[in-house]
């Protein structure tokens, strides 16, 4: 895969929904799978991850939410600097939009409301019997208040870490608010519903409370895949924390390969067995 900032074999396009357009990243064809990356955005390694997607016959979607599409995030030697200054800078500009909601409890984050517009646009263009979502990091509870539309139906939280966890409170708690929260637990009693949650156990980012009281508000429909600190890959250089791309050692026996293994089952399960995948127009 090409690791510049210019992604190959992935179709770039924009969307607009109540006045703010984002670029969009697509491959592949059939139902669609929104995937959403962590800081600082969407890296060589996401990218990985969403060509992962589009061999199993979905469409991986890419909504740009912020930095730059293709930029590694790389810490070797003599790249430190500059890579540092790219992360804080992604961070920075999340801290203070308003679309996202870094510290509060019980309240999603404004930019949902255009993911779901996505999601739902997704499906009617490219086909299936719903839209699978996966948020990584910051936007991990993003995948979790989509699910409040009936349309997506594979949601997946990898290493969620809003709130911040700077307070016990926030620490219990996911950024989500309480009439979705509810909405979503409807679905789970409802429609079978399955959310699944993935983290390593000792990531500070994503504290073993914060998966605790997924299950207490969604009882078995919530599956939580933990890992400990040597299933990740050892040539990362920053602490486990990134299950599906930067901690992924993609070999078999791996926990990690194991976990996107998961992740993927969820995929077929709910988006392609027993479907017609046929997309309703190309997906490019």
């Amino acid at each position: 895969m090409a690791v510049d900032q210019h992604p190959t074999g992935f179709h770039r396009d924009t969307f607009t929904h109540d006045g703010v357009t984002r670029e969009v990243l697509r491959r592949g064809t059939g139902p669609a799978v929104i995937v959403m990356a962590e800081i600082p955005g969407i890296t060589p390694k996401v990218l990985d991850f969403a060509e992962q997607v589009a061999a199993i016959g979905c469409t991986a979607v890419l909504p740009v939410l912020f930095g730059t599409p293709g930029r590694p995030a790389d810490f070797a030697p003599g790249r430190r600097l500059k890579s540092a200054t790219y992360l804080a800078s992604s961070l920075g500009k999340v801290c203070v939009s308003r679309e996202f909601t870094t510290l509060a409890t019980g309240k999603s984050s404004r930019v949902v409301t255009w993911l779901r517009a996505l999601a739902a646009h997704e499906h009617q263009r490219c086909g299936g019997p719903g839209v699978g979502a996966v948020g990584m990091c910051l936007t991990g509870g993003f995948a979790l208040a989509m699910a409040v539309d009936e349309r997506l139906v594979a949601p997946v939280l990898s290493q969620p870490s809003l709130p911040l966890p700077v307070t016990r409170s926030r620490a219990g708690g996911i950024d989500i608010s309480g009439e979705d929260l509810a909405a979503v637990r409807t679905r789970c009693e409802r429609d079978g519903l399955q959310v699944m949650g993935l983290r390593f156990r000792s990531d500070r980012l994503v504290p073993g409370d914060r998966f605790a009281f997924l299950r207490r508000e969604l009882g078995d429909a919530f599956v939580a895949v933990e890992l400990d600190d040597d299933a990740a890959n050892p040539d990362a250089v920053l602490r486990p924390h990134s299950v599906l791309t930067e901690h992924l050692i993609d070999a078999p026996g791996q926990p990690t390969r194991a976990a996107l293994d998961d992740v993927l089952d969820l995929f077929r399960g709910r988006l392609l067995a027993g479907h017609d995948t046929t997309p309703a127009t190309p997906a490019g």
